[in-house]
């Protein structure tokens, strides 16, 4: 008599921002359990190597900004149906939370239009940690009393009539992938004539021991970004409470430029597929 296969289901939890004691218990119970890990690149190795089921396998899917080298989501999203559908417990690990700056909803449609049970495993965004262990309350009595997490990563997302409200705004203001375009975040508020009290923070590598803190008045700063550049991931801090890092940073610059996170291989996307993806097997 034939029997119908049993159908897996998919874990999308959160890494943290890359200090491995960040990640929740819960997704640590799922890493545990699971069959199958879909990692990104900013999950750091000590997670996958110590809370990972040992009889897993893990699949690296990572992406890097303007990389030829990432993923593509289709593949993601392809391998994520087919090892549910062959019954496995998949874990979809992001870096930080999974619904900061992600693509979880291009994987939710896929997990719906294909019937497969989900769950969502929330985690610490990049921005909580990267201004906790910069020392930077992201609203304090008297400095800001609102965040707004944005990206600049093409000048398009933003435009000029937004521009004037973030110059204007006492929110203070998370910029995630956006340092390569850090040169014209600054100069696009300054144009716009931010306060001069506002102070900017650029936290790199955050909470991993390779993090790297440059910080300064926005128009100071304006003079001496375009000598610096940034090994990713960073993350960027503008507004009153940027200036507290000085006062309240706890800890020292590593002065490092090597990588925390691996980047990306250097692979033609087209060799991404779901027969072709590198993985490592830790059976």
């Amino acid at each position: 008599m034939q029997t119908n296969k049993q159908m897996g289901r998919v874990i999308i939890a959160a890494a943290g921002p890359g200090d491995p004691e960040l990640i929740t218990a819960k997704a640590i119970r799922f890493l545990q359990q699971a069959d199958i890990v879909l990692t990104d690149r900013l999950v750091s190795d000590v997670i996958l190597s110590e809370y990972v089921n040992e009889n897993a396998k893990i699949i690296y899917v990572g992406k890097q900004c303007r990389r030829g080298a990432s993923t593509p989501q289709q593949t993601i999203n392809e391998l994520m149906v087919q090892h549910a559908q062959d019954g496995k417990l998949v874990v979809r690990l992001k870096g930080g939370d999974v619904s900061i700056f992600s693509n979880v909803l291009d994987e939710l449609e896929a997990l719906k239009a294909n019937n497969i049970a989900y769950e969502i495993v929330p985690g610490v965004t990049s921005a909580l940690g990267a201004a906790a262990y910069a020392g930077i309350p992201l609203t304090a009595r008297g400095y800001s009393t609102a965040v707004r997490f944005l990206t600049y990563y093409k000048s398009e997302v933003i435009n000029d009539g937004y521009w004037k409200e973030l110059a204007s705004t006492n929110d203070t203001l998370v910029f995630y992938m956006s340092a390569d375009t850090l040169e014209d975040v600054v100069s696009n508020l300054i144009k716009h004539h931010v306060s001069h009290d506002v102070h900017i923070a650029v936290v790199e590598q955050a909470t991993t021991p390779l993090q790297n803190i440059y910080h300064d008045n926005i128009y100071a700063f304006a003079n001496v970004v375009k000598q610096q550049s940034y090994v990713s991931p960073t993350l960027v801090i503008i507004g009153k409470v940027a200036a507290l890092t000085q006062q309240y940073g706890w800890i020292e610059n590593s002065g490092s430029k090597d990588y925390y996170f691996k980047p990306v291989a250097s692979i033609h996307p087209s060799t991404h597929t779901t027969n072709t993806i590198s993985h490592v097997s830790r059976a």
